[in-house]
């Protein structure tokens, strides 16, 4: 099958193009610096020559945006809202232009979509979705807005030929260097840092990599299924208990705890924000689970010893990524129309 990612150079594009290229499919990256011949050059803005790959394609899995590994400054929420909306609504607009046009559109959004809270966990169905939280810094409602508009954008494009799902994803898992958590939470672990970090109550959603890859997968397969469908493994657990197993799992002791404010000073120097470790995500997998998607690591203990296991090993050769498992790959389920 022939897959274009818009935006598939960052951490969960590299895991993408590495397990279905792997797989035998014909990936396609759209980005602003192409490097390889099956790079094609976009700005993520304008329709341009780089629609042409779009046109026949089979499947479209837009992951453009800029990256939440950054601080919150108002310059650079607009930057992350901008650069979702405008990418989603040129994708859409190159669906809507294509003469063969793909039959179904992933498209990336997340799980900070929904409400902070700690007494139940969020599902596609019965979820609360944020913005309105007391008690929160008043900026996190802006990463809400965020994904709404994400969302919508995707929505509202006239694809009438193309199914549109939308995926609500807690934070990939995966030991490829510069991922936007584990890479980061490993490192501190490492450091004997990765203890409770304001009390540690706040949930943490996740979703191993492979089973990320998997999922994908499964809905280009499930033609029945669209909208949001939350990417979420079944096991969010508060953080103090993620980072308890994941010092177990790389045979660490002892954690230091953190503050609220050494959290901040920690995020300040890393150029990095406390909502990514302080907003409780407690997400789960609802569609998937409902539509018969089996979590290869559903539990974080599993999880983490793979991820350390191959951290570990790409560590002792140097450049070699962390392998992702690939299934059996996707067959066309209807004609095109």
């Amino acid at each position: 099958m022939k897959i274009v990612l818009p935006g598939g150079t960052g951490q969960v594009g590299t895991i993408l193009d590495r397990a279905l290229s792997a797989a035998g499919h014909e990936v396609v990256v759209l980005t602003r610096r192409p490097r390889r011949p099956q790079d094609v050059a976009w700005d993520g803005v304008t329709l341009g020559p780089w629609a042409e790959a779009v046109d026949g394609a089979d499947v479209v899995i837009n992951l453009a945006g800029r990256s939440v590994s950054c601080r919150y400054t108002p310059e650079n929420l607009r930057a992350m809202m901008d650069s979702r909306v405008d990418s989603a609504r040129v994708v859409g607009e190159a669906i809507a232009a294509a003469r063969r046009p793909p039959e179904v559109w992933l498209q990336m959004s997340t799980a900070t979509i929904y409400a902070h809270r700690f007494d139940a966990a969020n599902d596609e169905a019965t979820g609360v979705i944020g913005g309105d939280e007391p008690g929160v810094p008043d900026y996190w409602a802006y990463s809400v807005e965020i994904a709404k508009n994400w969302e919508r954008t995707q929505a509202e494009a006239p694809t009438p030929h193309t199914r549109k799902v939308a995926l609500r994803s807690a934070m990939v898992m995966s030991p490829d260097r510069g991922g936007v958590l584990f890479d980061v939470l490993l490192r501190l672990t490492r450091l004997g840092l990765g203890g409770p970090v304001a009390g540690g109550a706040q949930y943490v959603s996740w979703i191993h990599d492979d089973d990320f890859v998997r999922a994908v997968e499964f809905l280009v397969a499930r033609e029945e299924i669209e909208g949001a469908v939350n990417f979420a493994a079944p096991d969010p657990l508060p953080q103090r208990d993620f980072m308890r197993v994941l010092r177990r799992a790389w045979g660490v002791p002892v954690g230091l705890p953190a503050t609220r404010w050494m959290a901040e000073l920690g995020a300040l120097a890393m150029r990095s924000d406390t909502e990514l470790l302080l907003k409780s995500r407690r997400v789960v997998p609802g569609r998937l689970r409902d539509a018969g998607f089996e979590f290869t690591r559903p539990g974080w203990e599993g999880a983490a010893a793979d991820l350390v296991r191959r951290a570990r090993a790409a560590r002792a050769v140097p450049g070699r990524p962390g392998r992702v498992r690939v299934g059996e790959g996707w067959a066309r389920s209807s004609p095109r129309p």
